[in-house]
């Protein structure tokens, strides 16, 4: 049986909440990189270093990230307590990377690796306790000094929506499709 499967037959209440919201994000992800070659979902349309299979990659990485860091905290972070005015060049590269399809990458082979990592999630969000706290690894983006698991995982949400929303205005920028309207 599919963890999705057993994942909504098994959550109530808040559980069944946060789920939703994470496959309904999700779910606008992938509807919007619907139909593409994989040509088309490296392609920049903007300025930035955004495509839309780089955001599939993007949105992924990130969901493990979070999802290790519910399980084990800011050891989970391997830029904890990096000085950001002293990243070498070849870790911007490596970021952007993350931004972007290159060369040999598939499209459904990413999206392949983002459902594993989705279904991983979606376990664990069946088990762990929302209440945990964890303190957040030194960065210059985070205000807060430490997040909950239901924080972390509303984080995901917010993250997987706001890339939604990138992907929307890349693909509409591609080739007229809308994932809304």
């Amino acid at each position: 049986m599919n963890t999705m499967a057993i994942t909504e037959t098994v959550l109530t209440g808040e559980r069944a909440d946060l789920f939703q919201a994470l496959a309904n994000a999700r779910h606008f992800l992938r509807f919007t990189v619907r139909g593409l070659s994989d040509e088309q979902a490296a392609q920049r349309t903007t300025v930035s270093e955004l495509t839309l299979g780089g955001l599939v990659k993007h949105v992924t990485g990130v969901e493990k990230q979070w999802q290790e860091f519910m399980v084990m905290g800011r050891t989970a972070m391997a830029w904890d307590g990096t000085d950001f005015s002293k990243v070498p060049p070849e870790a911007v590269e490596a970021f952007k990377d993350e931004l972007r399809m290159l060369p040999g990458e598939r499209l459904d082979e990413l999206l392949e690796n983002y459902t594993q990592i989705a279904a991983r999630t979606d376990a664990l969000l069946a088990d762990v306790d929302l209440d945990t706290v964890h303190e957040l690894p030194v960065a210059p983006w985070f205000v807060d000094k430490q997040w909950s698991v239901r924080r972390t995982l509303l984080h995901i949400i917010a993250e997987t929506t706001q890339h939604s929303g990138h992907a929307d205005i890349i693909r509409e920028s591609l080739d007229g499709q809308k994932t809304m309207g």
